[in-house]
């Protein structure tokens, strides 16, 4: 006889059911060699959200999902500064996440995680958001060799994730996905790139226009 699940294990396994199947398994390959994350199905139409740092200066590879379709894929934009990429499947994928807002979130709120670490698809954690408003240095290769920028406003969770983790889903208990798995920063302190209104039209720009276009001070 199965026990009936408690609560907290009907949230976390009904927000696995719902992101599951619409999260990837990405593999790319470029002259450096081939790497690997997650990404997340958010359009009705193939574009798949993930981190600028997944596909770095790949132009393409091979999309997965834990229903067994897999698809080609071309990038279509990436975001070295937010850390976020859009990518396009050549093929069908299953439907869309729900995009939350992660400006209504409060800390010590449940979050799931679901992506791919390492290597093992599907793979879903969950935990709660330990602080808000982190920022993330990160380092960035240029013409004049690296240089280090800071992501704002990172999602800071004690979720398990791992390499591979990247590019996938942080979700809130109504399967509302809101923010993109970014970095381990840690046992116990993982990092998400939030989903709000500032990421929504960084998206929106990726997907127009391949980039973002930013305006800066010289002084």
């Amino acid at each position: 006889m199965t026990e009936p699940l408690d609560a907290y294990s009907r949230v976390v396994s009904a927000v696995a059911r719902e992101l599951t199947p619409r999260v990837a398994a990405l593999r790319v390959r470029d002259r450096r060699g081939e790497g690997s994350g997650s990404a997340v199905a958010f359009t009705g139409d193939g574009f798949l959200l993930t981190n600028a740092h997944v596909v770095g200066r790949a132009a393409g590879g091979q999309a997965a999902f834990s229903g067994g379709d897999t698809a080609d894929f071309t990038v279509v934009g990436t975001d070295p500064l937010s850390d976020l990429a859009v990518v396009r499947a050549d093929g069908p994928t299953p439907g869309p996440v729900t995009l939350g807002d992660a400006d209504a979130l409060v800390v010590g709120q449940l979050v799931v995680a679901v992506g791919n670490p390492l290597g093992l698809a599907g793979s879903v954690t969950a935990g709660v958001v330990s602080a808000l408003g982190r920022s993330l240095p990160t380092r960035q290769a240029t013409r004049a060799g690296t240089a280090v920028r800071v992501i704002e406003d990172v999602i800071q969770t004690d979720a398990a994730l791992n390499p591979g983790n990247s590019g996938g889903a942080l979700a809130d208990s109504a399967g509302r996905v809101v923010g993109v798995a970014t970095a381990v920063a840690g046992i116990g302190l993982g990092l998400a790139v939030p989903i709000n209104a500032t990421t929504r039209r960084i998206i929106a720009a990726l997907i127009r226009d391949g980039r973002v276009r930013r305006a800066f001070l010289g002084l």
